[in-house]
This record gives structure tokens, C-alpha cells and sequence, in this order.
């Protein structure tokens, strides 16, 4: 069935990191290509489910091919398959990330890497006032659901802002995550589409949050 992530893809998966090698790659082209096309499909079921209670402008499943130019792993090939989901600029910020890969497959919303404009302007966004964000991460909809706040945090504070500062834990993060871990079982279920669309739906109050803060000025105001 269409848009169903099966037993196959993780076999591929799990033989290619033990050959990972191109002759092995070669000689296995067609399970690729099968096990491929089993998760475009599924990111595909995934954009039209999610175009249901959000504005996307697309999605774009990562090639296996890895670039080892500057690594010292030399591995020609990836060992999972990963998808992200691009919200509609300029209004609506942050993405959607489905990684497939035996038993570490998980999906993640937020800022990955946020420029340093963005990630300036929601510093100051926390320095001004930082109780909505905390209730929108306490809420028990989205913390049952992903958990706390994830990403790569600073040491200190970070330059122009005290150490003692209040809300200094979320204003140190280079980084704003919610990562939801799934089991094989989890990621093969004929629901699983359905699933990773209802679970990102739960994480909407979060991107709402940074979307305002990302489209306003200090006053408050439309820079859109």
C-alpha cells in the first residue's frame, strides 16, 4: 500500500550499513530503488496530510549519497533516509525533519541551524518575556507528546546578556528542538503517517511562538 514504510526499507538499511561499499551498492541497486520509493511515497502521504492543518511550500527527501570530502569517515553511503518539510515563507518559520533508520528513526520540528539574525532576535524575544514560551513547553498537549525542549545549549551566557539572567536556560540554547523518538515497529504501523502528522500538529503552539517572534520587531510590529 501506498505511503506505507515496510520491513523492506529496514533491511536495506540495515545491510547497507554492514556493505557499505559502492560494488555491494552496485550489485543492490534495485532494493534501493525499491526501499526508496517506499519512503518518497511515504513523505508524500505525509506533505498532503500535514497541508491539512498547515501551509508547506514542499518537501525534499535527502539523497543516500554522502559528501566525504571534508570527512574522515569515507563511507560512500548514508545508512538511513531522511525528509524535511518546508513551512511557507516568509509568515511561518521553523520545519519538520522524518529520519528512517533502524532503531533510531525519530522526527523533529524547530531551528536546526538558525542564522545568527534569527537566533539574535528570539534571544531577545526571551530577554523581554519568556513566560508564554515556558507555559506553550509545560503544556501537558505538547510535553506528553515530545517532551522537553532539545539542541545544542552555550556553557554561559551567551555575549550582551548577563549570567544571572532568569531565563538564561532557554536564551543559551544555539538551538530550539522538540525530538520524538519512534521504534521500527512504530515507523512500519500503517498509520505512521498519520501519526508523524498528528504528533507535528501538537508541536504548533511552539512554532507559533517563534513564527510571531521571527516576523515582529521589538515593538512588537510586522517586519513582513
Amino acid at each position: 500500500m501506498k505511503g506505507i514504510i515496510t520491513d523492506e526499507v529496514f533491511d536495506f538499511l540495515k545491510s547497507i550499513e554492514r556493505n557499505n561499499e559502492r560494488e555491494w551498492f552496485n550489485h543492490n541497486k534495485k532494493s534501493f530503488k525499491n526501499a526508496e520509493k517506499q519512503v518518497k511515497d511515504f513523505c508524500e502521504q505525509v506533505f498532503e496530510l500535514l497541508s491539512q492543518h498547515d501551509k508547506l511550500d514542499s518537501y525534499k527527501l535527502f539523497r543516500i549519497y554522502r559528501d566525504v570530502r571534508f570527512s574522515k569517515n569515507k563511507a560512500p553511503y548514508k545508512t538511513h533516509f531522511g525528509c524535511s518539510f518546508k513551512r511557507e515563507h516568509p509568515g511561518l518559520r521553523g520545519g519538520y525533519y522524518v529520519h528512517i533508520q533502524p532503531g533510531k528513526s525519530f522526527i523533529a520540528v524547530g531551528f536546526w541551524e538558525p542564522n545568527s539574525a534569527d537566533l539574535k532576535r528570539i534571544r531577545q524575544e526571551l530577554d523581554y518575556e519568556a513566560v508564554e514560551l515556558r507555559r506553550i513547553l509545560s503544556h501537558d498537549k505538547l510535553s506528553s507528546v515530545w517532551g522537553s525542549l532539545k539542541g545544542e545549549q552555550l556553557k554561559t551566557a551567551p555575549r550582551d546578556f548577563p549570567k544571572d539572567h532568569p531565563d538564561l536556560d532557554l536564551i543559551r540554547y544555539k538551538q530550539y528542538l522538540l525530538i520524538k523518538e519512534f521504534t521500527d515497529e512504530e515507523a512500519m504501523k500503517s498509520s505512521f503517517a498519520a501519526d508523524v502528522s498528528e504528533t507535528i500538529r501538537a508541536a504548533r503552539p511552539f512554532l507559533n511562538w517563534m513564527s510571531n517572534a521571527l516576523t515582529t520587531n521589538l515593538d512588537g510590529e510586522s517586519i513582513l
